[in-house]
């Protein structure tokens, strides 16, 4: 397939090119020269872009993938900083809606970025992609803002939604912040650790974007999660026997709120998500347990 595709040099759209470098990629970056630097880590059929102004239209592709967007945890929201984020990811889905709606032979299918935090913080609920969503906080304001943008594009294309995660992979990402803290004996429970984790391995993550990418009768939203989401006390144990560690120091919630502000919200809510459209239509996890899935990242044998 001929992909375009936006977020390309992060952690998930590295991952997924590496993985299948049969496709012929288009991906934009701002940063060509320093991506281009390190050409071994690349497929040969790959071609770099700065700006959507190079198209009128996505004729010449069959599908896009859609993973822009600045990093949401690395720092305070302050007023400024959410714009960014915000704008970092509609700016740009709103373009490419743009470019579907110019296209006489459009892409077969549009897979947009977002995330679990569309469901705003539910505690104990199991949920679903049949499962209601509403503004609720900065979280659920980003995610569905992004999703409405792109299902702009549903007159014209097949629209999939990635409700994605706690992405687990050891060279980036969530787990590879909290590995040196753990490894230190440094690591524990956050808040109460009553908080659901919905998490997913990153292998799983990007075969299922392949997935989705070719089953036709997959839309809307996906929830991009394994399915057996774990209390974060649950998780902080699991992680430290992984590393033969014990977790012992707990972070208070109070501590937490007062080093990150409004974003330790993305660590302390709940959201205890099922992949139930995922799971329905046949789609098989590599990782279904944590546990097996941090071994396998930290290079471990399942017992």
């Amino acid at each position: 397939m001929k992909i375009l595709m936006t977020g390309g040099t992060g952690l998930i759209g590295q991952a997924f090119i590496q993985q299948f470098g049969d496709h012929q990629f288009t991906v934009l970056t701002r940063s060509i020269p320093a991506v281009m630097s390190n050409k071994a880590a690349w497929p040969k059929a790959l071609n770099f872009i700065d700006s959507l102004d190079h198209f009128h239209n996505l004729d010449e592709f069959d599908a896009v993938i859609n993973l822009a967007g600045e990093p949401i945890i690395d720092k305070r929201w302050s007023v400024k900083q959410k714009h960014i984020i915000c704008q970092s990811r509609w700016g740009i889905t709103q373009q490419l809606v743009a470019l579907f709606t110019h296209s006489l032979n459009p892409p077969l299918v549009f897979l947009n970025g977002s995330a679990i935090g569309a469901y705003g913080n539910r505690p104990d609920q199991t949920l679903t992609e049949e499962s209601c969503v509403e503004v609720s906080d900065f979280s659920s304001q980003l995610c569905l803002g992004w999703e409405d943008i792109a299902m702009e594009a549903k007159a014209f294309t097949r629209v999939v939604l990635l409700r994605t995660g706690i992405v687990l992979a050891a060279h980036g990402g969530a787990l590879a912040k909290m590995l040196l803290p753990f490894k230190c004996f440094l690591g524990g429970r956050i808040g109460n650790g009553e908080q659901y984790m919905s998490w997913i391995h990153y292998q799983d993550h990007i075969n299922a974007m392949q997935y989705l990418l070719l089953e036709e009768s997959m839309s809307g939203a996906i929830n991009l999660v394994a399915p057996e989401a774990q209390k974060n006390s649950t998780f902080t144990q699991t992680l430290a026997k992984s590393l033969s560690r014990f977790a012992i120091l707990p972070i208070p919630k109070k501590v937490l709120q007062l080093l990150l502000g409004e974003s330790s919200s993305l660590l302390l809510d709940s959201q205890r998500v099922m992949p139930q459209k995922l799971l329905e239509s046949g789609f098989a996890f590599k990782f279904y347990s944590l546990k097996s899935a941090l071994d396998d990242l930290l290079k471990r044998p399942a017992e």
